[in-house]
């Protein structure tokens, strides 16, 4: 999967990008380098060894300017400081590690701004039909509405929004 190929159409010069569950900073990376340098990656994670390999690997690809990487709680991201600024969300093969998908969907929803988009892609060898649907439900208990469905090999996709009449 070429990082640059998926997230080009949605990830822009001068966005505040949110990657809940960067790893290492596969997609991380090419997204600090599209939102450029008056743009902004927030990359949270609850394993301190991932945190610390994407700090490493952005500073090596002269990003880390660009990337704020963040040790975070299982159960909340700490967004607080950045409640309805970010454009763009790209969650990948996340969202069913998380103890619950309503906080968290209700969290990144607050952070979001409104008409902002949100990539949600789990895989489809982990993630069944069934659990897949109930991962939109609780999106959409949030207040986030699916656009589409995307194709992405492997996984099961969906677009999704925050309405701009959204109230959170």
């Amino acid at each position: 999967m070429d990082p640059g190929h998926l997230l080009a159409p949605f990830v822009h010069a001068g966005m505040t990008v949110l990657e809940p569950g960067p790893g290492l900073g596969f997609f991380t990376l090419e997204m600090a380098r599209l939102v450029g340098p008056a743009g902004r990656v927030i990359a949270v994670d609850v394993e301190p060894q991932m945190i610390k390999g994407l700090q490493r690997r952005a500073r090596r690809a002269g990003l880390h300017d660009r990337i704020d990487a963040r040790l975070v709680q299982p159960t909340s991201m700490t967004l607080g400081e950045a409640e309805g600024t970010v454009d763009f969300v790209f969650a990948c093969a996340v969202v069913h590690e998380m103890p619950a998908p309503t906080p968290f969907f209700a969290e990144t929803a607050r952070a979001m701004k409104p008409g902002a988009a949100f990539l949600l892609a789990e895989p489809a060898g982990r993630v069944n039909g069934e659990k897949f649907v109930g991962e939109l439900a609780a999106a959409a208990q949030a207040g986030l509405v699916a656009i589409s469905h995307q194709p992405l090999r492997g996984s099961r996709a969906a677009l999704l929004c925050k309405p701009t009449s959204w109230v959170g």
